[in-house]
């Protein structure tokens, strides 16, 4: 009997495990990769995101350039949590090309490089207010062993072309490896789909052009919903597959040249990063600073009545 009850169990984890493994081959297969933009740069850069050159890895992949910020305070203290806000602005009625050809709004993602021992502040450490801004954002190391370089998205942009960062200042005091003084803050951000997959192969998010020169012999539907443009030349036919999404610009009798555009351009994203900087204060120079100032203050008011009373003086005597 124990042997029966056994198998039967065995049999029952075995069908399990084979239900469990389907699932996550059919969800593997009906994933949208197309929205998982700001991971990629994680595959075609492991180490860190800013190529030597200073170009951030995201430009490889989304080629056309917009315009991107970020809005720091100029210093902070030591074990601070103060707010860095990531902007990235496009025209809200823009509709992209999603993968099966279809229009969508766009999503934004972002990639920040904050200095050594900066970090995104604890969940208790950050305002109330402050959390508010944030919303539901989640920022995931871009690395296990960094704490300083996080990304971001995919978000909707229409609720997040401004993305609130709560960040946590380090203490030098505690912390040896960290010293005062100014340090760059670099940024990465994109709107939109790419225009490559980090293999290299194109999206559909692409203007298309003829690989040989000809006459435009015929303009099919293709399997995937796109068309198939067939290239008369000296050579023979040559069919361009066209995925769906561009608009096909070409028609039957029209003379192309190589490199000539078939489809237009559907791409309304883009790429921008920006750098910045930010000082890390120690509190005891501005403290020294104040009594400075005080000093100052208060020898310019001594000074003051010391030329009153010596204008006094003078006046007495004249009265003599």
């Amino acid at each position: 009997m124990k042997y029966l009850f056994s198998n039967a169990l065995r049999r029952v984890a075995q069908t399990l495990s084979i239900v469990l493994l389907a699932m996550v081959v059919f969800l593997g297969f009906n994933a949208q990769p197309a929205a998982a933009y700001p991971f990629w740069a994680q595959e075609t850069a492991p180490e860190t995101p800013r190529e030597a050159t200073g170009r951030i890895v995201c430009a490889n992949c989304h080629l056309a350039s917009k315009p991107a910020e970020v809005e720091l305070p100029l210093s902070v203290t030591p074990d601070t949590v103060f707010k860095a806000i990531v902007k990235i602005p496009y025209d809200l009625s823009a509709q992209q090309v999603l993968g099966d050809g279809s229009k969508g709004g766009l999503n934004v993602g972002a990639v920040l490089m904050l200095p050594e021992g900066f970090t995104i502040a604890p969940a208790d450490r950050i305002p109330e207010e402050m959390k508010e801004e944030v919303g539901g954002v989640y920022f995931q190391p871009y690395r296990e062993d960094q704490d300083n370089v996080y990304i971001v998205g995919p978000l909707p942009g229409e609720q997040y072309q401004e993305i609130v960062f709560p960040i946590l200042s380090p203490n030098p005091k505690t912390d040896k490896s960290v010293h005062f003084g100014k340090f760059p803050v670099y940024l990465g951000a994109n709107r939109g789909r790419g225009q490559l997959y980090p293999a290299g192969n194109t999206t559909n998010n692409n203007s298309f052009k003829a690989s040989a020169s000809g006459t435009i012999s015929a303009i099919a539907p293709g399997d995937d919903g796109g068309s198939v443009v067939t290239i008369a030349t000296a050579e023979g036919a040559v069919d361009e597959v066209i995925p769906p999404g561009p608009t096909v610009l070409v028609a039957v009798g029209d003379t192309v040249e190589a490199g000539a555009f078939l489809t237009n351009d559907p791409n309304v994203g883009g790429f921008g990063q920006e750098e910045a900087e930010i000082v890390l204060q120690d509190p005891v120079r501005i403290q020294w600073l104040l009594v400075f100032l005080a000093a100052i203050a208060l020898s310019q008011a001594l000074l003051a009545l010391k030329k009153k009373q010596i204008e006094r003086v003078q006046a007495a005597e004249m009265d003599f």
